[in-house]
């Protein structure tokens, strides 16, 4: 027997239609409303069971199309008809895991690795990912984040236009496929992060405001309406946020949450949504055996996200730090329009190195204001910060979807790899950075309302046209836009993008062995640096990172390194204290 239940505050009547798969020969059943639940009604099917097709109609309207099927269930577990389409069952104790042993992976010491599913094979799905993450253990990576693999519109896609919150997208192999793949990365040592988006649902297939208000009318984001977090009837909604996160921990044992744009969550209630989140996610760690952890995406450069609760925070447990991929990608290319144009500067990157935030309360040009507050380095931990050279925002975001690869010779890419990965932050890889992939990786859609199509391409354009950006944007919609972002996995194997990967690989297997590189605490970072000749110098303990960023060899002042003893070059005449042009070298000090 299934219970179906559904909130539907507005509604005077509730029906479940329900059949085999296929929608054929459904069956009507009336729901009741629950007692002390508002707005909730439920029905008992004794014939439904795991795989039945359902859908709902409220006040007997359904989705309106063509064929007007019942509406998506705003909980389903299963849309294997695309967003549109009806929900089917789903039975999570069906599955079998072989998982018993694994305690997680804590973030400290960690470094992580960023993939999408759709393009990191050419089949795009999680069984084949499965059959790559060899080459991630050899990489030496502890954790792999997912974007999104939530249930959106179309095949492809980056997956921050989801619909059904709930479900994973069917393409990539459905929920049994996620799972497969968590099972898997436990199996080989890997801790797997996903992310989600609570901030808005995609417009295509997003039935939501049919059922109740899910939606806040006063709140816009750049991607659509923004959530109900603070007005009348948000208890119901900040419930199927978190019920949604804690789904994802329990039930398909994801390890931690990337949180997407969470400064675009509006929430005026004195317990912030993020607070109740995090609340909710650490409560479980009892009954997981694992402490789960939530990472948030924000642009608002404010360290009151990870400052515990009872601190007068929100008690997350790491954020993203643009500022230093801003401070470390202007120093390396020279690039100065649209949110580059206060970076590019040694000094600006020291900042960022020591004190995580360049804007921290500074006037930032591009935002025409000041902007961020400063971080408390004396109790904040580093790894409560990831750091990256690349992401998907930062290349995908791009006119044409360039990797930095695409624009910086081999030795100044081993030069950015060096800073990024001996930085006092937890380290984030972009899927192809550790070879130097050639295939750009373009922001593309797979819309299947044309209107929304067109609105989409047409937006791209315009975007980038105000950001003065050189290259004419690649169309999202178009499919070789798709097709050229799959990553080449015959480019390993070539003995230019092999020895960036030996680079790679010898860098993290540098930070595992050396404690100073994994040593959380920022006030025993410091750099040293010049800006007119364009070398720094990083100090962690005994160990000093000396990278030239310029095009002529350089020597160090004697105080910095002094005696010391080269443990890893791009070149092997580098002997510190000369640094030849565009080298990185790391010494321990006597």
């Amino acid at each position: 027997m299934t219970i179906f239940e559904v909130w539907a505050p507005a509604a005077g009547r509730v029906e479940v239609e329900v059949g085999p798969p296929g929608g054929a020969a459904a069956d009507r059943h009336a729901m009741t409303a629950v007692p002390g639940r508002a707005g909730w009604w439920r029905a008992d099917v004794p014939a439904a069971g795991h795989g039945t097709d359902y859908g709902y109609r409220v006040d007997g309207a359904g989705t309106g199309l063509p064929d007007d099927g019942p509406l998506p269930d705003p909980r389903s577990r299963w849309q294997p008809y695309g967003v549109l389409g009806r929900s089917r069952v789903y039975e999570h104790e069906r599955f079998t895991w072989h998982d018993a042993g694994w305690r997680g992976r804590p973030l400290p010491g960690a470094v992580l690795y960023e993939l999408h599913i759709g393009t990191f094979t050419p089949a795009g799905t999680f069984d084949a990912a499965i059959d790559r993450l060899g080459h991630l253990v050899e990489l030496g990576v502890d954790m792999v984040e997912l974007l999104p693999v939530a249930a959106f519109p179309g095949r492809h896609g980056w997956g921050y236009d989801g619909v059904h919150l709930w479900s994973v997208h069917d393409p990539y192999g459905g929920p049994d496929g996620l799972k497969r793949f968590v099972d898997a990365c436990h199996g080989h040592g890997l801790g797997v992060v996903l992310d989600v988006v609570y901030n808005h649902v995609g417009p295509t297939g997003n039935y939501l405001d049919r059922y109740g208000p899910y939606f806040n009318r006063a709140h816009a984001t750049p991607w659509g309406q923004g959530i109900n977090a603070d007005q009348p009837d948000s208890d119901e909604v900040r419930a199927f946020v978190v019920d949604n996160a804690l789904m994802w921990l329990r039930d398909y044992h994801i390890d931690g949450l990337r949180l997407d744009a969470v400064h675009a969550i509006a929430d005026c209630r004195a317990v912030h949504l993020l607070e109740e989140l995090a609340t909710a996610a650490h409560a479980m760690s009892a009954h997981l055996g694992r402490k789960p952890f939530l990472i948030a995406e924000s642009d608002l450069n404010d360290p009151r996200l990870i400052t515990p609760a009872e601190a007068g925070g929100y008690g997350l447990d790491a954020q993203w730090s643009d500022d230093f991929h801003h401070a470390l990608h202007a120093a390396l290319t020279g690039e100065r329009h649209a949110y580059y144009r206060d970076f590019g500067s040694m000094a600006a990157l020291a900042k960022t190195l020591t004190e995580v935030f360049f804007h921290d309360g500074t006037y930032s040009s591009f935002r025409g204001r000041g902007h961020g507050r400063p971080v408390d380095v004396a109790r904040v931990p580093a790894h409560r910060f990831v750091g990256y050279l690349q992401n998907h925002d930062q290349i995908g975001n791009r006119a044409v979807g360039d990797r930095i690869s695409a624009g910086l010779p081999p030795p100044m890419l081993k030069v950015a790899a060096g800073l990024a990965l001996t930085a006092p932050f937890t380290p984030m890889l972009f899927m192809g950075e550790e070879w130097g992939a050639r295939t750009p990786w373009c922001y593309f859609t797979d819309h299947v309302d044309p209107e929304q199509a067109r609105r989409v391409s047409a937006g791209r354009r315009e975007e980038f046209a105000k950001h003065d950006w050189a290259a004419e944007a690649a169309d999202p919609q178009d499919p070789e836009t798709y097709r050229g972002s799959v990553l080449d996995w015959s480019e390993p194997d070539d003995p230019g993008h092999r020895e960036l990967l030996d680079w790679y690989r010898a860098l993290i297997a540098l930070r595992r062995a050396h404690p100073e590189l994994t040593d959380p605490r920022l006030t025993e970072v410091r750099v040293d640096y010049d800006e007119a000749a364009r070398w720094l110098v990083l100090t962690r303990g005994r160990l000093c990172v000396a990278a030239n960023l310029g095009d002529r060899p350089v020597r160090l002042p004697d105080r910095l390194v002094g005696a010391a003893d080269p443990m890893l070059a791009t070149h092997p005449a580098v002997r510190p204290p000369e640094l030849p042009a565009t080298s990185f070298t790391i010494v321990r000090r006597s």
